[in-house]
């Protein structure tokens, strides 16, 4: 079974463990080893940006940006840059998994469309809006008193340049009404890459009832996250809480509306699926709960690649 994961922060933790620890085996969530062994289409790669953490956030993100690409030229054997359908489909013929590069927290953008402008040519695809602090672009749910609060004019032409330019608009961790902002704004489907459902576990970093049904509307997707957090009341990520959100999931919005969003390497609690290279228990636990081949195909990969396709 093919695999696209819309969200892993493997990135962070290479940059900031020694130096000798890479992409291709590591003691992390992901790796290339891992990935092979979860015969993975596509990994989606964060650059992951703490605002308030660092005085040269900026500076901080094209370091990440740039040994990603040291990383992809290291391995480039099995693996390569996708920045569109065609490219992700040219890589698996020549049997390469495909990076997308994405940048969680738009407020590196620093109130600037030039910047996403030069991220978009230095090959990002995706933006997660916002993280968990207040920004150029909007607010977070991270506050109650921001769950109210939309985007910023700035925000709403981040939304309609990013679709002029054909990238992926990313609403997890973004405010309840920022998301009801994009989805009135945007004219191309969008994400919530690492998200699950309210009214399974009530957290604000997951989508309520509507949301899931707008998000499908839009033909935009949600990728499942691992987190036990947002999975259940529980510390432990348990396959069992997974499987209970998609059914979820299916019932309110459909199961054209359902990715993987792992959240790998940016979680730690304790995975019944340790890793990326484990998905194969996920996909035995759905065929147990009456999950068809073709269900678990768009849960798995197929969903995300429309995506891919319709916007990249």
């Amino acid at each position: 079974m093919r695999l696209i994961d819309l969200h892993c922060d493997t990135m962070s933790k290479i940059i900031i463990s020694n130096k000798s620890t890479g992409l291709r085996e590591n003691d992390f969530h992901v790796d290339l080893e891992k990935l092979i062994k979860a015969d993975s289409l596509a990994q989606f790669f964060a650059l992951y940006i703490d605002i308030e953490e660092k005085d040269n956030y900026f500076d901080h993100c094209l370091e990440m940006l740039d040994r990603f690409y040291h990383e992809i030229e290291k391995n480039n054997k099995n693996i390569a840059i996708a920045r569109n359908y065609e490219e992700m489909i040219k890589n698996e013929a020549n049997g390469k998994i495909s990076a997308f590069l994405t940048i969680e927290e738009g407020g590196i953008l620093k109130g600037k469309l030039y910047n996403l402008r030069n991220f978009y040519r230095l090959g990002v695809r995706l933006i997660t809006l916002t993280w968990n602090y207040p920004n150029q672009i909007g607010y977070p749910n991270y506050k109650k008193e921001y769950m109210t609060k939309g985007l910023t004019p700035f925000g709403k032409d981040v939304v309609r340049e990013m679709n002029r330019l054909k990238m992926i608009i990313d609403v997890s961790h973004l405010s309840d009404q920022g998301f009801f902002d994009v989805a009135s704004i945007s004219t191309k489907p969008f994400i919530a890459s690492h998200s699950n459902a309210r009214s399974v576990r009530n957290h604000p970093r997951n989508l309520t009832d509507e949301m899931i049904k707008i998000l499908a509307e839009k033909g935009g997707v949600m990728g499942i996250n691992f987190c036990s957090y947002f999975l259940s009341n529980g510390s432990i990520s348990r396959i069992e809480d997974i499987v209970t959100h998609i059914k979820y999931i299916r019932k309110v919005g459909g199961i054209d509306v359902i990715a993987i969003g792992s959240d790998y390497d940016g979680i730690n609690c304790e995975l019944e699926i340790g890793n990326i290279g484990e998905m194969n228990k996920l996909l035995c636990a759905l065929e147990k709960n009456g999950f068809s081949s073709e269900e678990i195909e768009k849960i798995f990969f197929k969903n995300a690649e429309r995506i891919i396709k319709e916007v990249l």
